[in-house]
């Protein structure tokens, strides 16, 4: 695929095929798993330019883009801007990941009669069976409990204390 024909498939919606040759276009950058395109902007005046990580059907990243010296083109992608694009676009993956784990997955540690105790909540968003995982390790590492517990569950110091006060049995609902 020649350069012209990944700009033309790209603006026509098609994927990029695999293994696709780099491309260096002003408008349009293809590298290390990227693609950069810069648009026109559909808010108004002036272009965006928006950053697709290979094999996503989302912009990881979309954000304006310099007007050239003519004042109605864009200015024209280089190395150095497409490498900055790849570094924020990475950066915001990286965050909306974290943010993902940090709600699903959450823990708490509470001083027990014998000892520290780490107590977990770990969600699975199953489509099917939804459902949550309340788990007890001591300061070792070593699991003192688990138990499936409804996804709704609120894992705070109030809780995870009346769960081991309980002898790790399954809080009601």
């Amino acid at each position: 695929m020649t350069a012209n024909q990944a700009n033309e498939a790209n603006e026509e919606g098609e994927a990029e095929l695999p293994g696709a040759a780099n491309v260096n276009e002003p408008r349009l950058w293809i590298n290390h798993g990227w693609t950069a395109r810069v648009i026109k902007n559909e808010d108004g005046e002036g272009w965006a330019v928006e950053m697709i990580k290979d094999g996503e059907a989302e912009p990881a990243l979309v954000g304006p883009w310099t007007m050239g010296r003519d004042k109605k083109n864009p200015k024209p992608l280089d190395v150095s801007a497409f490498n900055t694009l790849v570094k924020t676009a990475s950066e915001v993956l990286r965050r909306h990941e974290q943010q993902l784990y940090a709600q699903y997955h959450k823990s708490v540690t509470v001083d027990a009669p014998s000892g520290r105790i780490k107590v977990t909540l770990d969600i699975v968003p199953d489509e099917y069976d939804p459902h949550a995982l309340l788990g007890a390790c001591d300061d070792f590492g070593e699991q003192l409990a688990q138990v499936r517990v409804s996804p709704g569950f609120k894992l705070n110091m109030s809780s995870a204390s009346a769960w081991i006060d309980n002898d790790f049995r399954r809080p009601s609902p």
